[in-house]
C-alpha cells in the first residue's frame, strides 16, 4: 500500500478573509446534535422546553469559555508571551475538563434557581455530552493535535485504520498513536452504555446515569491521557490524570453512599 503522506487541510472553507475550520465544524455539529437529543429526552420527561432552552443558551458559551480559560491557565507561560492568541480558540486549545467544570457549576446554579431536579437534568445531559465529546475529538484529528507518542507505520496498519487516518497521524516526521481515536471510540461506547441505562427502567436511580458517565469518561481519559504528548502539566503530573482519579472514585463513592444512605431515593423512571 502506498501512502502519499498528504495531511488533510484543517480549513474547510475560505470566505474572503474568514476561514471556516473543520475543528469548529466538528465542535458545532457535536453541540447541535447533543442539544437536539437532550431536548427530545426532556420533552419525553415532560419538562419545560423554554426553561431548558434558557439553560442551554447560557451553558454552551459558559462551557466554551471555561474550557478555554482552563487551557490558557495551565499554558500561561506561553500565553503570557502571546496574549493576542488567548482568544484564538479556532486553532484548538480547549480542555474538556474545563468545560465540564464550568458548565456543571452553572447547571447546578441554574437548576437551584429554577427549582429543577438537578440529578434529572444531569441524567438527561450526560449521554449527549459524552457523545459530543466523541465527535469533537475529530476536530483534534483535523488539527493534528491530541496525538500520542511515536509509533510505526506497521503498527497503524495492524489497527486496520483507513488510509486518511494513517496519513493524518504522520506529524513532524513521525507516525503517532491516534489517541484522539481511542478516546472518541471510548466516548461513543459510553454513549451507547448510557442510552441502554436510560431505557432500563427500575435498575438505576436518579443521578446514576450522570455518575456512570463521570466514571466511564474519567476511567478512559486516565489511560488515553497517559499516552498523549501534549498534556497539561502540574509539575511532573498530568492534570487530567489527577482529575480523572478524583472524579472516578468520587462518583463511585457517591453512588455507593446514595444507595446505602438514602433508601427513599427515587428510581430513574421519571414517568412514574
Amino acid at each position: 500500500m502506498v501512502f502519499n503522506l498528504l495531511t488533510l487541510n484543517p480549513v474547510a472553507l475560505n470566505l474572503g478573509p474568514f476561514h471556516i475550520r473543520w475543528y469548529g465544524i466538528f465542535i458545532a455539529s457535536a453541540v447541535l446534535i447533543a442539544v437536539y437529543l437532550s431536548m427530545k429526552e426532556a420533552r419525553r420527561q415532560k419538562l419545560s422546553e423554554d426553561t431548558l432552552y434558557d439553560l442551554i443558551l447560557w451553558a454552551i458559551p459558559i462551557s466554551i469559555i471555561s474550557a478555554r480559560c482552563y487551557y490558557v491557565i495551565f499554558q500561561w507561560p506561553y500565553y503570557a508571551q502571546h496574549p493576542d492568541e488567548i482568544i484564538a480558540i479556532w486553532d484548538g486549545g480547549i480542555a474538556i475538563y474545563g468545560a465540564l467544570i464550568g458548565g456543571g457549576i452553572f447547571m447546578y446554579w441554574f437548576c437551584k434557581k429554577h427549582g429543577l431536579n438537578i440529578w434529572q437534568i444531569f441524567d438527561i445531559a450526560a449521554p449527549t455530552v459524552i457523545m459530543a465529546q466523541g465527535i469533537g475529538r475529530w476536530g483534534n484529528f483535523m488539527n493534528q493535535e491530541a496525538f500520542g507518542a511515536t509509533t510505526s507505520l506497521s503498527f497503524l496498519k495492524h489497527l486496520h485504520l483507513p488510509n486518511f487516518i494513517i496519513q493524518q497521524m504522520f506529524v513532524d516526521g513521525f507516525y503517532r498513536q491516534p489517541t484522539f481515536l481511542y478516546e472518541s471510540l471510548w466516548d461513543l461506547s459510553g454513549f451507547a452504555l448510557l442510552m441502554i441505562m436510560r431505557h432500563s427502567d427500575k435498575l438505576f436511580k436518579r443521578g446514576e446515569i450522570f455518575l456512570t458517565y463521570v466514571m466511564w469518561y474519567s476511567f478512559g481519559r486516565f489511560f488515553t491521557e497517559g499516552m498523549r504528548t501534549d498534556s497539561l502539566m502540574l509539575g511532573p503530573l498530568r492534570i487530567s490524570q489527577i482529575l480523572s482519579i478524583f472524579l472516578f472514585f468520587g462518583a463511585m463513592g457517591l453512588i455507593i453512599y446514595r444507595r446505602h444512605k438514602d433508601t427513599n431515593l427515587a428510581w430513574y423512571d421519571y414517568q412514574n
